[in-house]
C-alpha cells in the first residue's frame, strides 16, 4: 500500500510556520524586533570584545546591502523607462511631471532652510577640538564640472557595471522619450522593459523579506564598530541632523499634507511607515524603491503616476542627504577650520542643495553631495574625512527622510489634482508581506484577476 497520501496529508514545517503566530507577525514588528536584537548583540560584541560576533553582524549587514545594490541598475533603468513611456497614458502627464518637480524643489528649499537655521543656532563645529592633520581630500571629485559631465556616459556598459545611477537615469529618460516618439514601433522594447522590471521587483522582494535579518546585522555592526564614544566630538552635529530630519519628516510633511493636500497626516505615516523604517536600516533610497512605490499606491496615488513620480524621486528627491545634511555639515567643516561664512555662502548652499540633489543618486551615503557643496563654497575637501566615521549613523535618519519625501510629493500632487483615491488614503490596509505591486502595464489584467487584500 502506498504511503504517499499520509505524507502529503501532514503539513510541512514551512506550512506550519506560515500558519503560526510568527508567520502572521506584521512586517514592521519583525523589523523592530531585528532592530532591538541587533542593538543588543552589537553592544554585547563591543562590551565583551567578541570579535566573531562583530564579524558575523558585519557580514550579515554587508550581504543584505550588496543584495539590494545588485538590483539597482536594472531596477532604476527599467523603472524610469517604463514610467516615462507610460506618461503618454496619463492625462496631463507633462503638467504632472512639472508639478512633481516643483514640489520637489519647494520641499528641498524648506529642508535646507531648516538645516541652515539649526547650524547657525547651534554652531556644531565650535569647541570640537578635532585634529585635521593627515586628512586627505576624497579621490572622487564633487565639483560642478564633474557633476555635469558625469551625467553623460562615455560607455553604456561602464555606467551599469560601475553603478553610476545618474548616468543610468539619463539613459533611461532618453529611451523612454524615444519610445513615446516611435509609438507602436517601440512596443517590443517597452514590453521587454516591463518584463525585466517585473522580474527585478520580484527578485528584490525576496531580498526585502530578509529586512529583519538585514536590520539586525546593520544596526549590530554600527553599534559594535562605533559604539557611543565616537559620537562625543560630533554630538551637536549628530543631534542637529536628527532633529532637522525629524522636523522635516514629522512637522513640515504633516503641514504640507494638511494644508497643501487637505489630508490627515496620521494616515500617511501609518501607510508609509514600512518604507520609512526600511530606508532607515538599509540607507538606500533606490533599494527601498519597490516598498516606497507599494505604500504610495496603497495610499491612493494612481499607479500610472506613481510609476513615474516614485522612481524619479528615488534618484533626485533627497531632503535628508542633499538639503539638511550638506547645509549643517558645511557649517560644521567651516567652523572646524575657523572659516567664516557669509550670506552669499548660505545662498550658495541652498542653490547647491536644490539643483545638485541628483548627485546623490539614491545610493548609500551622501559624500558626493557634501564634496559638491564644499567645493562650491571653497571649503577644504579634507573636511569630508572628519565625517566619514559617523556617516553610517547619520545616513540612517537622512535616508528615512528622503524616502518619506519621495512618497509624500506624489500624494500631495495627486490630492491637488483630485486624482487621489481618498478611500484608500483614509484606510491604509494590507501587509507588505503580501508581495510586490504590479507594474502599470499590467493594470488591465487586474480587472479580470481576483481581488486581493
Amino acid at each position: 500500500m502506498s504511503t504517499a497520501p499520509e505524507a502529503t496529508s501532514s503539513p510541512s514545517v514551512l506550512a506550519k510556520l506560515r500558519q503560526s503566530k510568527l508567520g502572521r507577525t506584521p512586517f514592521w514588528v519583525q523589523i523592530v524586533a531585528g532592530l532591538v536584537l541587533g542593538v543588543g548583540l552589537g553592544y554585547l560584541a563591543r562590551a565583551a570584545d567578541i570579535s566573531w560576533l562583530a564579524t558575523t553582524l558585519e557580514t550579515i549587514g554587508k550581504t543584505f546591502v550588496q543584495l539590494l545594490k545588485l538590483a539597482v541598475p536594472p531596477l532604476v533603468f527599467t523603472a524610469i523607462v517604463v514610467s516615462v513611456a507610460n506618461l503618454r497614458n496619463v492625462t496631463n502627464g507633462a503638467r504632472l511631471a512639472v508639478r512633481t518637480l516643483l514640489w520637489f524643489l519647494i520641499t528641498s528649499l524648506i529642508a535646507v532652510a531648516i538645516g541652515l537655521g539649526l547650524g547657525l543656532l547651534t554652531d556644531p563645529g565650535k569647541g570640537t577640538n578635532l585634529s585635521t592633520d593627515g586628512l586627505k581630500a576624497p579621490k572622487g571629485g564633487g565639483t560642478w564640472v564633474d557633476f555635469l559631465t558625469g551625467i553623460f556616459p562615455t560607455n553604456i556598459v561602464t555606467a551599469f557595471t560601475e553603478v553610476n545611477v545618474l548616468q543610468i537615469v539619463f539613459m533611461a529618460v532618453v529611451v523612454g522619450a524615444a519610445i513615446i516618439k516611435l509609438g507602436s514601433k517601440a512596443e517590443p522594447v517597452l514590453k521587454l522593459s516591463e518584463s525585466v522590471l517585473e522580474l527585478t521587483q520580484t527578485a528584490l522582494w525576496w531580498v526585502i523579506r530578509l529586512s529583519p535579518l538585514g536590520t539586525l546585522g546593520l544596526i549590530g555592526k554600527s553599534v559594535a564598530k562605533y559604539g557611543w564614544d565616537l559620537l562625543k566630538p560630533f554630538a551637536t552635529l549628530t543631534l542637529d541632523i536628527y532633529v532637522g530630519c525629524a522636523l522635516v519628516l514629522f512637522v513640515v510633511y504633516s503641514l504640507l499634507l494638511r494644508f497643501a493636500g487637505g489630508l490627515n497626516p496620521l494616515n500617511f505615516y501609518k501607510g508609509a511607515w514600512p518604507a520609512i523604517q526600511l530606508a532607515f536600516v538599509s540607507r538606500s533610497s533606490v533599494g527601498t524603491l519597490p516598498v516606497t512605490r507599494r505604500v504610495t499606491e496603497r495610499l491612493g496615488v494612481p499607479s500610472e503616476y506613481a510609476s513615474f513620480a516614485v522612481p524619479f524621486g528615488a534618484t533626485t528627491k533627497m531632503d535628508g542627504c542633499a538639503a539638511i545634511y550638506p547645509s549643517i555639515a558645511a557649517i560644521f567643516v567651516a567652523q572646524v577650520y575657523n572659516i567664516d561664512l557669509g550670506i552669499k555662502d548660505y545662498v550658495l548652499i541652498a542653490f547647491v542643495s536644490v539643483i545638485g540633489s541628483a548627485a546623490t543618486a539614491g545610493l548609500t551615503g551622501a559624500i558626493v553631495m557634501l564634496t559638491l557643496t564644499l567645493s562650491t563654497l571653497g571649503l577644504p575637501l579634507e573636511g569630508v574625512g572628519l565625517l566619514l566615521a559617523i556617516d553610517p549613523i547619520l545616513d540612517m535618519m537622512r535616508t528615512a527622510t528622503n524616502v518619506a519625501g519621495q512618497a509624500l510629493v506624489p500624494i500631495v500632487v495627486a490630492a491637488r489634482e483630485k486624482t487621489l483615491d481618498l478611500a484608500a488614503y483614509n484606510n491604509p490596509t494590507g501587509d507588505l508581506l503580501d508581495g510586490p505591486v504590479a507594474i502599470p502595464a499590467q493594470a488591465a489584467a487586474k480587472e479580470t484577476a481576483p481581488a486581493t487584500a
